[in-house]
């Protein structure tokens, strides 16, 4: 085997097909089929099933895509320890959470690791963050979650093996602007009966936390992101279940106040694929991030 197959064998299987495999390696397809056939005929097994919506992994192409990602991984560590180079980290987080809570993540990295270059990029989508951890591009990703397994909030894992760390919890605040009718007394789920719940999507760790606290005892009313929902709030157009974090200065200044239903903590999660961090040192890095 050469590492040029295994990033090809690699690049075929992210995209599915060899011409798109070829056109993000800047390589002619035929190039990419010969290193595809070689790589099989080396090992005396098929690793894709070819068929007409593309080309999906054999049992044994499984296999061989968590060795290539290690060997490649492995190759890159040993570049870096001989070059000299600073060790690289790249981790995904939620756009909600990145300008908050990454910094403290990277503080204690920083602190603990200086030896590691990490390297950090949001996106809005939880999928889109864990598929590229399930695919190697990140090392690991910060969501948003609850439980002992993942996707306690509500969302189902990508069926790969992931493993996390819960870094430190993240307070909730169900909000409402000044004068609600609930407002200054202790409140139970079904006080909430007959209001309004401003929301974003589906997928939204925030409504999915709503789901999990209030059940079907409100209303849903699709707003949009998190400022968009503490705005809403403010013009008395619904109650929005927000992170504490984004409504601090709001509840200082009397904007929103805090309405008294008891609300549990979501915690932020640390995820990563599990065989990578079989990498000597990742696993302790990744833990490094920990407030503990």
């Amino acid at each position: 085997m050469e590492f040029r197959q295994l990033r090809t064998f690699e690049a075929v299987a992210r995209h599915r097909t060899v011409t798109d495999a070829a056109n993000a390696l800047d390589l002619a397809p035929s190039s990419v089929s010969e290193q595809i056939r070689t790589l099989e005929k080396s090992l005396g097994v098929p690793l894709f099933d070819r068929g007409p919506r593309g080309m999906t992994l054999t049992e044994a192409g499984d296999r061989m895509l968590v060795w290539a990602r290690r060997l490649q991984d492995q190759a890159e560590q040993a570049r870096r320890e001989v070059t000299g180079e600073r060790a690289r980290l790249r981790l995904g987080a939620l756009e909600t959470i990145a300008a908050t809570q990454v910094p403290g993540v990277l503080a204690r990295l920083a602190e603990r690791r200086p030896d590691v270059e990490v390297e950090v990029s949001s996106d809005g989508s939880r999928d889109t963050l864990l598929a590229a951890v399930v695919a190697g591009d990140l090392a690991a990703a910060l969501l948003l979650d609850v439980g002992d397994e993942l996707g306690g909030l509500g969302f189902t894992p990508p069926p790969a093996a992931l493993d996390f760390v819960d870094l430190g919890p993240v307070p909730l605040a169900l909000v409402a602007a000044p004068g609600h009718r609930l407002a200054g007394r202790p409140l139970v789920r079904g006080d909430l009966a007959g209001e309004r719940l401003l929301v974003n999507v589906p997928a939204c760790s925030f409504w999915m936390a709503g789901t999990r606290i209030l059940g079907d005892s409100v209303e849903r009313v699709r707003a949009g992101g998190v400022a968009v929902m503490r705005s809403w709030a403010r013009q008395r157009l619904g109650i929005a279940l927000l992170p504490e974090f984004s409504v601090l200065t709001d509840l200082a200044d009397g904007d929103l106040i805090r309405l008294g239903l008891p609300l549990p903590d979501l915690s932020l999660r640390l995820v990563w694929h599990t065989d990578r961090a079989e990498l000597p040192g990742l696993r302790e890095v990744l833990y490094a991030a920990s407030q503990v």
